[in-house]
């Protein structure tokens, strides 16, 4: 019997996979690679691959981490952008999905809804609502031996999205990024942007290309770093070596490189911060006033804001945008009153507001018919959660790229069911020991993370249950560290 048709018996599954976004695609490859006998499927709840990558299509859209990072190891990134376009990261993710196979065993349209985990069968029930093309929704019903949570860390349904004053007196369209019109015309418009972080710097410089002016307004200021556009050196390595050898020497530089500086930036704050507030007023020149690009915070307090080449500020400079850092005091009929008293008119207001963090795709889990809040557990090696077994939960860095953490994970969940089937185990369960100090998951000041405090798992004051946010500690941990480690119990 082929792989393909063993797929589509019935009984439980060996893995269940929520999402077919860049770290579901990449457990489903982790599995067909280093588990070749197990079933799995991936249950996704819109109508194609790419998660992030296909649900957002705002201008400009693109990765703020380095694609040599952000690909997989095994799946050497060939594009000459060293800051890809979303597209072509989608297109990414799913030639890994063609290329192994993986496409087949993927059911769109999808949203799981609960799951219910039962240790006298040593199962998980997972219920979904699949929807039909003419949006008829029925429930159907999975079991697997384990969960594998790849939904990411945010609200498909909803970005945040604060009330304004006097929104219903402005006559222009207000757009949120995370749902774009795609017949949006904004040539020979006035634009005004609200926000200053990933989102917003990627917009503007986007919108300039058609656009009359785009104004970008921030509460507060983000560190903004110019990155280039393509890598040199990979450029040079792939020239020279086989691409698999010159794309495994990049990415290890741009590990290196990212931690030197992360551990610099947060040994020696204020060195870093005026190093990156010398390079921001290398770029704007001498016309623009630095109060716009000059944070509060510490930097990696919050995330920096990468722009490629400097797209932001060559638009600044030239005229076509404009920073304002102000608060708004109300909606007008024609655009902003801001609190200094000025008005920014404008004929669409974009809201990059942020997100909505989620915990696990809003799935609500039960054990033994006792519902767990995800809020008040911990994090196991930042991929499992205490007392909850055979679950394993994807979440990337914070200060590098996701995939770093997503590949390590899926790497771990192969290693774990190696490890159960030859000792006989069926069931692996993390136990929180009561002496460890509660942490907050993420060590973040940006307002999408403490909105979400409450709602995302805690981490403890000690391994294994730090969440580290460094590859090199994480590999040695996940990668060579045992699987028996006496915190994680089996059955």
């Amino acid at each position: 019997m082929s792989r393909q048709q063993e797929q589509f018996q019935p009984g439980p599954l060996d893995v269940l996979i929520i999402g077919a976004g860049l770290s579901g695609i990449g457990a489903a490859r982790a599995l067909t690679d280093q588990c070749p006998d197990k079933r799995y499927l991936i249950l996704e709840r819109r109508n194609a691959i790419g998660g992030t990558w296909d649900l957002f299509r705002y201008p400009g859209i693109r990765s703020d981490s380095d694609m040599y990072t952000l690909s997989y190891s095994y799946k050497p990134w060939t594009h000459r952008k060293a800051i890809a376009d979303g597209p072509d990261i989608k297109r990414y993710i799913e030639d890994i999905a063609e290329e192994a196979g993986i496409t087949h065993n993927i059911r769109f349209q999808r949203r799981v809804t609960h799951a219910s985990w039962s240790s006298r069968e040593a199962l998980w029930s997972v219920t979904a609502l699949a929807t039909d093309e003419l949006g008829n929704e029925r429930e159907e019903r999975f079991q697997a031996r384990l969960l594998s949570v790849c939904a990411g860390y945010y609200s498909y349904d909803e970005g945040y999205r604060p009330a304004f004053p006097n929104e219903q007196a402005y006559t222009g369209q207000i757009i949120h990024p995370q749902f774009w019109p795609s017949d949006l015309d904004y040539a020979g418009k006035r634009v005004v942007v609200i926000g200053s972080g990933a989102t917003a710097v990627t917009l503007v410089p986007a919108m300039t290309q058609t656009a009359a002016h785009v104004t970008m307004l921030q509460r507060s200021p983000s560190y903004v770093v110019a990155r280039p556009l393509e890598d040199g050196l990979a450029q040079r390595l792939q020239k020279w070596l086989p691409l698999p050898i010159a794309h495994r020497l990049t990415r290890w530089k741009n590990i290196l490189v990212s931690a030197f500086f992360f551990k610099l930036a947060r040994n020696k704050p204020e060195l870093f911060k005026e190093r990156l507030l010398h390079m921001a007023r290398a770029q704007i020149g001498p016309g623009i006033d630095m109060k716009h690009f000059t944070p509060s915070y510490k930097p990696w307090d919050q995330r920096l804001c990468a722009v490629p080449n400097g797209d932001l500020f060559h638009d600044i400079r030239a005229g076509r945008a404009s920073v304002v850092t102000d608060t708004i005091d109300s909606f007008t009929e024609k655009g902003i009153r801001l609190t200094s008293g000025e008005e920014l008119e404008a004929d669409i207001i974009v809201t990059a507001t942020g997100l909505k963090l989620n915990a696990m795709g809003d799935v609500e889990i039960s054990v033994d018919d006792k519902p767990m809040v995800l809020g008040e557990c911990m994090s196991y090696k930042g991929m499992m959660l205490s007392d909850i077994p055979n679950l394993i939960l994807t979440f990337g860095y914070t200060n590098a790229s996701w995939t770093l953490k997503a590949e390590l994970t899926s790497n771990y969940t192969c290693r774990l069911l190696r490890h159960m089937d030859r000792k006989g185990y069926r069931i692996a369960v993390p136990r929180r020991d009561p002496a460890v100090n509660v942490e907050p998951f993420l060590n973040f000041t940006s307002g999408y993370v403490q909105r979400a405090a409450g709602i995302l798992p805690k981490q403890g004051n000690r391994r294994p249950w730090q969440v580290h946010q460094n590859y090199l500690q994480d590999k040695l941990t996940i990668q060579y560290g045992r699987v028996d480690d006496g915190v994680l119990q089996f059955q």
